[in-house]
């Protein structure tokens, strides 16, 4: 059998089904490549082929549309009835992932490769970027790339051809992937839901029943207090649904803003919606887009929301949207965009708990191609996009005593399919973001490893930890002259943006990820598995310090903060997708790591005492406060800077009648003092002395270190006026004078006494 015929008969049985088949080219690139284009034409037919099959290659110069890897996102909600993916020079797991869901039903997905044997063994562009610093592309594994072969050969639906050098009788069938499937049902039109009012052009456009009663749910957003929750997989309509919906509300004179975590993301949502606003007419609909960051502010005050691919944000910013008069969340809960699980388990509660009416559905019947297909089966299978943590009942009694710590190898999580699909389904649900990509780097990158505590042999808590630092001389160089070093996140903050030529010499462990699985949380089993791994890497000779870096929130710093991690950097920006400005933390472990930490921590003090009245005005003060209080700067340092003058100052505002406007700068020294120590009774001699309340806190950060009116921080922090919130400022000095002032400051005191 020739190449063309196996492809044709793949087919033939998908179009039949309704569902879509793969073929694997495996050999030579260039024989690959004539034998992908016959087994196209011969499939698809020279008279449609151009218009409907695109190539993803490094290569150019193909008859067919043709995009390169890196811009494959650009294909998502679209579809092909043929897509040809090359992976000899640069195969990415996001790739496969994005693609997989372009194939309509009836069209083949066509993969590229080399020798299916060689293939693990075979070094490429993906596996360069996971050789970070100081590591070496052959340093890096083959894990993911065999196990990837061993679906492909076993699973059903996947036709293996093997070519050579372009002689036809090298070229051979190694496996058909002929499945014989049914007929597939005739599709019905679905019926308008009963107690519809959106027009019945809405409704016309729907494909399937699930379509139809996912916008008719949509309907209750056109009144505040409303919020849909929309989950499906791929492929299902779900943002098509909320198009519909949201064209159909824009035309009865409803403000509608959209977000998702790039505006490409959204597209499929404004064609329908697009499509909807024509049939109906409506000439003055407005529908904008914002992303994220933008649009927790509600800019325009729109009357909905409709947040696309919400799995793909961050809880906290899913938690300001809910801000709006009626919010749509739409989420995908297995696949490349991102975790529905993980949504499900950090944000339902949040939601519950709001003011909202909350109506939730899910939409299971595929509109692209018909359920059971093998191509969806067997993305989720290869790239774990269905993987999920341990069932509740086998870990419910988890607890830190209880527990066993081990450092899970890559062969180990190779080998255990069981293991592995845990491991990786709780990371995935402690990260908005979790792609294909990340199992690759689990399994196969030199930097990375996974460490986790198990309960009764299942995973209930695990740990991503990524080797930084130990850079030559030469790296760090080029990283001070602002060059990007991949995979050292701590090092480069702190060598290209915080001027330390030094900071990437030291070796470390960064936490980048750590989850514990929702059924046991608030047990301690992250601190748990915190201290193993201090105790356990941490201790290794060479390592200096383990670090984090995160998106700030107040609960996240203070889990941190009690595990013995101290701040040393805040980002003076957002991040696009969360809004939220990143912290890194350190806790050394070695006399380098110490030094390197009290360097930063020192640099850290003097910067936020002048960045919140400037790039950080409007970082959250309860951030602000926690990170600073976290820092383990010495706050002596601070509160000798002040003169004699100074403290008469300070003095008599706390004491007497004394203005803050008088010497602000003093006040400023003062506040990042009491906020760096925030319990003074541990000082000799100062056992007597009150600690600052959270508020009083909250007040130094605001009026003092942000700069803000008296009046909008009465307003902010509930005091009845604006002078009673001064009067309030004043009170809060008191123990900062108790604790740092001198003779000046204790005679001035006693003025007023």
């Amino acid at each position: 059998m020739s190449v063309s015929a196996l492809a044709r008969q793949l087919r033939q049985e998908a179009t039949r089904a309704n569902e879509r088949r793969l073929l694997v080219i495996a050999g030579d690139r260039d024989a690959g490549f004539d034998a992908a284009f016959d087994a196209i034409v011969g499939s698809v037919g020279d008279d449609s082929v151009d218009a409907s099959v695109t190539v993803v290659s490094s290569r150019s110069g193909f008859r067919f549309e043709r995009y390169p890897p890196e811009n494959a996102d650009e294909l998502l909600g679209q579809t092909r009835t043929a897509v040809l993916l090359d992976c000899h020079e640069e195969f990415t797991p996001n790739v496969v992932g994005q693609l997989a869901g372009v194939v309509d039903g009836g069209g083949l997905f066509v993969l590229l490769t080399p020798p299916l044997d060689d293939w693990p063994e075979r070094r490429d562009a993906f596996d360069e970027s996971m050789a970070v610093p100081p590591f070496e592309v052959d340093q890096v594994g083959g894990r993911f790339r065999s196990r990837l072969v061993s679906t492909l050969r076993e699973h059903p639906g996947v036709g293996i051809v093997d070519v050579g050098a372009g002689v036809e009788e090298e070229t051979r069938i190694v496996r058909e992937g002929t499945t014989d499937p049914p007929e597939a049902p005739i599709r019905r039109k679905p019926e308008r839901p009963s107690g519809a009012t959106f027009p019945d052009p809405v409704y016309d456009r729907c494909l399937t029943g699930d379509q139809a009663r996912a916008v008719g749910a949509f309907e209750r957003l056109r009144d505040p207090g409303h919020a849909v929750v929309l989950e499906a997989d791929r492929g299902r309509g779900k943002s098509s649904a909320a198009g519909l919906a949201a064209g159909a509300l824009a035309a009865t004179g409803l403000d509608v803003l959209v977000t998702a975590p790039t505006r490409e993301y959204a597209g499929e949502l404004f064609a329908r919606a697009g499509t909807i606003v024509d049939d109906l007419g409506a000439t003055t609909s407005e529908i904008r887009f914002a992303l994220p960051a933008e649009a927790v502010c509600l800019p325009g005050e729109p009357d909905v929301v409709f947040v696309d691919e919400a799995a793909a944000l961050p809880v906290r910013t899913l938690e300001r949207l809910l801000e709006a008069p009626a919010v749509g969340f739409c989420t995908t809960v297995h696949g490349y965009e991102g975790s529905g699980r993980g949504f499900s388990v950090r944000f339902r509660d949040r939601l519950a708990e709001s003011e909202f009416r909350v109506t939730e559905l899910s939409m299971r019947e595929p509109i692209r191609y018909a359920a059971g297909d093998p191509v969806e089966s067997w993305a989720f299978r290869a790239l774990l996009l269905d993987a999920s943590p341990a069932v509740e009942p086998a870990i419910a009694d988890a607890a830190p005593e209880t527990c066993t710590y081990r450092e899970l190898s890559p062969e180990e999580l190779a080998a255990d399919e069981h293991l592995l699909g845990e491991a990786f389904g709780l990371l995935v649900t402690a990260h908005y973001r979790t792609e294909p990509n990340d199992l690759a780097r689990l399994l196969d990158a030199p930097n990375l490893s996974v460490h986790a505590l198990l309960s009764g042999g299942h995973v209930a808590s695990v740990a991503l930890v990524a080797r930084e630092g130990g850079l030559c001389e030469a790296t760090r160089l080029r990283t001070y002259l602002g060059e990007r070093i991949r995979g050292n996140m701590l090092p480069d903050v702190l060598t290209s943006q915080l001027r330390d030529p030094d900071a990437g010499a030291p070796t470390g462990y960064r936490i980048a990820r750590i989850a514990t699985h929702h059924a046991v949380r608030s047990r301690g089993l992250g601190s748990r598995l915190l201290e193993e791994l201090r105790n356990g890497i941490g201790s290794k000779e060479g390592i200096e310090y383990l670090g984090v870096g995160y998106g700030a929130t107040p609960e996240l710093l203070g889990f941190w903060t009690d595990n013995g991690y101290g701040t040393v950097h805040v980002s003076t920006t957002r991040n696009d997708s969360s809004g939220e400005y990143s912290v890194l933390m350190l806790n050394p472990t070695g006399q380098t790591g110490q030094e390197l930490a009290a360097r930063h921590a020192a640099y850290f003090r003097d910067r936020m005492r002048d960045l919140l009245s400037d790039t950080l005005a409007d970082l959250d003060p309860d951030v602000a406060r926690l990170a600073i209080g976290a820092c383990p700067a010495d706050p002596e340092i601070a509160a000798d800077r002040l003169s004699d003058r100074d403290w008469r100052v300070v003095a008599s505002a706390a004491y007497g009648p004394g203005m803050y406007t008088a010497a602000p700068g003093a006040f400023r020294e003062l506040a990042m003092a009491g906020l760096l120590a925030s319990h003074p009774e541990d000082k000799p001699g100062c056992e007597d002395v009150r600690s600052l309340s959270p508020d009083e806190q909250r007040l130094l950060v605001r009026k003092v270190l942000q700069g803000a009116p008296a009046e909008s921080v009465a307003e902010e922090l509930g005091y009845h006026s604006r002078g009673e919130c001064l009067r309030a400022l004043g009170r809060a000095y008191r123990p900062l004078v108790e604790r740092y002032g001198g003779v000046t400051a204790r005679d001035e005191r006693g003025r007023y006494e």
